[in-house]
């Protein structure tokens, strides 16, 4: 059985913590901010932890399991 390969486009989006965990950047931060409040906004900087239920399926991605 041959090596499972990384999902590359899933390793540039995705970073592992140290816990397990993955962290990413906020989804809906391209464009349209006129429609977003100022809090939508500055809670939409920076990076977030992936949910629990969505961890197993990106650790496959990521061949970290």
């Amino acid at each position: 059985m041959p090596k499972m390969k990384t999902h590359r486009a899933s390793a540039k989006r995705f970073k592992k913590t140290a816990n397990g965990g993955f962290k990413s950047a906020s989804a809906f931060t391209s464009h349209r901010f006129h429609g977003k409040t100022k809090k939508q906004r500055r809670q939409l900087r920076g990076t977030r932890m992936m949910d629990k239920s969505t961890v197993k399926t990106y650790a496959k991605l990521l061949s970290t399991l």
